[in-house]
């Protein structure tokens, strides 16, 4: 389908089940993960077995890829590999097994034999809240420190483990440009498309996050959790999931639970010091917030703007999902002098590379 169109035109619109799990899995292979999408087009073999599974996605309220459907069952199974319950997954994982055929009957078989030990993997949408798209995120704080200044207090909405709340400890190459913490476990370099960013430098003297339900990866459990939302055939992925968690046991990011509309307004009241820039970020999770929700950030964004000033300014970066391209655009607002939104990249959606605009 292409360029994230369906015949429906947007993909997220998308209501036919069948045909949201095909596109999920040419996304994955349009993303460099066929071992990713063969498992995922075995969900159409699976919603042929007689399991509650198969129940649950054929009767699914919501539109399946806006809610991630696949990928929320996809990581339970990828969990039933990584926790040694089903190892014949690994063959699939590893790209040993390819032909279709055989990978539906392993993955149906494992889903009439774990099915109600999978059921609660669609209660949640993925958690991942990827490091790699820190690039994007600190690329953007380093085109506002040339308009702003270099010093920024940030809060994170959807921060699932609060990965991306210690990019203050990661260290950076963004086409060329170094930033941040030498020697870290976290080194986030992509590769880079076009101009590199501009090498201001970037004072991040605060990070806090929130999610409705924060992982916590000192928990061996919730950190296999988070491990199992990773597609398999991204092993760097892995390596970067690695080294957040020795980040997290050296000191643990600032993350509380708390609805996402009430952590933004309760973060713009309070004191900011003088020439430091308040930014509100996020990443591939504004989608999964009710309309309502997203509706209250933007008035409540758009109303402390009103009144920032150049002493005092605001700014809001996102990496999120193009609705209608399904491609993952960073954008900027800032106040005062840039209420219009303007897009300053393209991404992968988990960091493998970025396509600087700005």
């Amino acid at each position: 389908m292409g360029e994230g169109r369906s015949k429906h035109g947007n993909v997220m619109d998308i209501a036919n089940l069948e045909e949201a799990i095909a596109w999920q899995a040419d996304h994955a292979d349009g993303a460099g993960a066929p071992c990713t999408a063969r498992m995922v087009r075995a969900l159409l073999a699976v919603m042929e077995t007689d399991t509650t599974v198969a129940l649950r996605m054929t009767n699914w309220h919501g539109l399946s890829l806006q809610d991630a459907m696949p990928l929320r069952i996809a990581g339970g199974f990828h969990w039933l590999y990584l926790t040694g319950e089903e190892l014949r997954l690994g063959d699939v994982y590893q790209g040993l097994i390819t032909d279709q055929g055989q990978v539906d009957a392993i993955v149906s078989e494992a889903a009439q034999t774990f099915d109600h030990v999978l059921l609660p993997w669609f209660d949640t949408p993925p958690q991942t809240n990827e490091a790699g798209r820190s690039a994007s995120i600190m690329a953007a704080l380093m085109w506002l420190s040339g308009r702003l200044g270099p010093k920024f207090q940030l809060f994170e909405i959807g921060a699932s483990a609060g990965i991306n709340t210690m990019m203050d400890r990661f260290a950076f190459d963004l086409g060329g440009v170094k930033m941040g913490r030498a020697g870290s476990p976290m080194l986030i370099q992509p590769e880079w498309r076009g101009d590199a960013p501009p090498a201001n430098p970037v004072d991040i003297e605060s990070i806090a996050g929130c999610d409705l339900v924060p992982m916590d990866l000192s928990d061996p459990a919730q950190a296999l959790r988070l491990k199992s939302y990773v597609w398999p055939d991204a092993t760097e992925r892995m390596v970067r999931m690695d080294a957040a968690i020795a980040l997290a046991s050296e000191r643990a990011p600032d993350l509380v639970q708390q609805d996402a509309g009430v952590f933004v307004a309760e973060q713009l009241a309070k004191p900011q010091p003088e020439g430091v820039t308040r930014v509100l970020f996020h990443s591939i999770m504004w989608q999964y917030m009710p309309q309502e929700t997203r509706d209250g950030i933007t008035q409540a964004m758009e109303l402390a703007g009103g009144v920032a000033s150049t002493d005092k300014p605001l700014a809001w970066i996102s990496l999120e999902t193009n609705r209608a391209t399904f491609r993952h655009e960073c954008k900027v607002r800032y106040w005062p002098g840039g209420d219009e939104e303007v897009i300053l990249a393209e991404a992968h959606p988990h960091g493998a590379w970025v396509e600087w605009l700005g």
